[in-house]
């Protein structure tokens, strides 16, 4: 068989699919996580500044670097396995320590990342997590007992996962550490693999839930102008109907709220259609877990639901609140312009009416010129005739008046023709 040429992307693509494994975790242990974003919008990080930031991380503890394209690592720095993956928007590190440590979500295990190097982190960030991987217990009064010390009761979300394979807990709120925390109890038996597909799942739910609530508060920043610019719209296509306001002012003042509209839709619609996207991803990831309900409380989709689903019906109605303003104006606009056309059509054609009437009354002016001009001509064109005539006169025997007289008819006529044909021969 022939060689077959492939395409330059075939390899880079297949193995995309492979580039990010789950950790394989022994329980117990504990993971901490950090994800970390610009301040601003940005459509995609500087993946040079975020390599070279996590080399000098792994420099400190004489680490293996990854290629220079990589966009995920996976690798030891000290007694903890650590793996950073680059998104679009943010960038992730989570740590793996074993054993469970003195203290349940010690604030000291996340000295596996120095102060220093921290600081120097290049942006902000978006979410930090505890999680602690414990053996869950036989008896499900010791993981009442363990939820009530950990988490605020309220908002506990627990489920039974995987087939109750595991129970895992989270209430979603930032302790005084300044960190989320979250407990995943392991039933005897579950795979290393299992246990660290549930970590990184839940991981990922809580920083794609953090990173769809920007566009929350995006909407939350611009509905004041959303209803300025409504109310702004609605007096306009008033004025529209009522004719009280010059339809060029309100074309003009038109042309300006579609504008203001295009600024708003083209600053938030990055922002918005990400949005949607984490929301998706949110759920999807939710979705895999296949959740069960643990001893009567809330599960994770039910907490989503009731906390996070709303700010989501929000972010949507005000998209499709903008969209539909934008096309207010539009067919505003549009009405508004068809009217000053048919208006400026009308003024055009009366316009020419009375150019036709003016040149009628050219024309007619014209007519009389031409016939003062051929009485004028043939007065003159009379007299030349006349002296001509006037030695034929005593000839013929008759008097100078009489020729004169009888040349008026003729040379009139000569010259009315004359300039009939002048006339015709211009026209």
């Amino acid at each position: 068989m022939p060689p077959i040429k492939d395409h330059p992307l075939r390899y880079e693509l297949a193995n995309e699919l492979h580039a990010r494994p789950f950790p394989s975790l022994d329980v117990p242990c504990r993971a901490v996580y950090l994800a970390v974003k610009r301040p601003h919008d940005a459509a995609s990080r500087d993946r040079d500044e975020d390599i070279a930031h996590l080399i000098e991380l792994l420099d400190r503890h004489g680490a293996q670097h990854p290629k220079p394209d990589a966009r995920h690592y996976a690798g030891r720095i000290g007694k903890a396995e650590i793996k950073w993956e680059l998104h679009t928007e943010f960038v992730t590190y989570t740590a793996f320590l074993p054993g469970l440590g003195d203290v349940p979500f010690d604030p000291r295990d996340f000295g596996v990342f120095p102060e220093d190097w921290l600081a120097a982190m290049p942006g902000v960030r978006m979410t930090s997590a505890m999680i602690r991987i414990v053996e869950r217990p036989a008896d499900p009064a010791r993981i009442k007992s363990d939820l009530a010390d950990w988490f605020v009761t309220d908002s506990v979300a627990v489920s039974s996962m995987l087939d109750d394979a595991l129970v895992a807990a989270g209430d979603f709120h930032i302790d005084p550490a300044g960190h989320q925390r979250f407990a995943v109890f392991s039933s005897e038996g579950t795979g290393a693999q299992r246990v660290g597909r549930v970590v990184q799942r839940i991981c990922e739910i809580e920083v794609y839930k953090t990173m769809a609530m920007l566009g929350f508060t995006r909407v939350s920043a611009i509905r004041a102008d959303l209803t300025r610019i409504d109310e702004n719209l609605t007096r306009l296509s008033t004025e529209m109907t009522s004719g009280a306001t010059p339809e060029e002012e309100v074309l003009r003042a038109l042309l300006g709220v579609s504008a203001e509209l295009e600024t708003v839709q083209a600053q938030s619609a990055f922002r918005l259609s990400a949005t949607a996207a984490y929301e998706a991803l949110v759920n999807q990831r939710i979705s895999v877990l296949r959740e069960e309900r643990f001893e009567g409380r809330q599960t994770f989709r039910e907490f989503m639901a009731r906390r996070f689903d709303p700010a989501m019906r929000t972010v949507k109605s005000s998209e499709k609140r903008l969209a539909e303003m934008s096309a207010r104006a539009m067919r505003a606009g549009e009405l508004l312009r068809t009217s000053v056309e048919v208006k400026r059509s009308a003024q055009n054609q009366e316009i020419l009416a009375s150019l036709d009437r003016r040149a009628d009354q050219q024309l007619q002016l014209q007519t009389t010129v031409e016939g003062l001009s051929v009485v004028a001509i043939s007065y003159y064109a009379v007299s030349l005739v006349g002296y001509l005539l006037y030695p034929v006169s005593e000839a013929v025997g008759v008097s100078k008046g009489t020729l004169t007289a009888l040349a008026v008819v003729p040379v009139a006529l000569l010259v009315w023709a004359g300039v009939r044909r002048i006339r015709h021969s211009v026209h």
